[in-house]
């Protein structure tokens, strides 16, 4: 089995979104905000996209494995913008 340098650099960068997404997981716990949970979700996510390119040493062409990161963002994008039409409402 041959090893890549790049694989480190991705385990520990799925790592370090894995360690943000409990981070949040905290305060989401503490404040019962969704904005909280959406932020977990989506670095948890990030996380798996780094985990997949670490093992499944994908070429980067691959689209299928983006979508993970897609969903991700697009979970970020609809939490701060229903956050934002939240506070209009009240």
């Amino acid at each position: 089995m041959q090893t890549y340098p790049g694989d480190f650099i991705l385990g520990a960068t799925a790592m370090g979104y894995l360690l943000i997404g409990l981070f949040f997981l905290r305060f989401w716990r503490r404040t019962r905000d969704t904005l909280f949970i959406a932020f977990t979700v989506a670095f948890w996510l990030l996380s798996a996209n780094a985990a997949a390119f670490a093992v499944g040493h994908f070429p980067r062409g691959e689209g299928w494995v983006y979508l993970l990161r897609l969903a991700a963002f697009t979970l970020i994008i609809v939490a701060i913008i229903g956050k934002n039409v939240g506070k209009r409402k009240r």
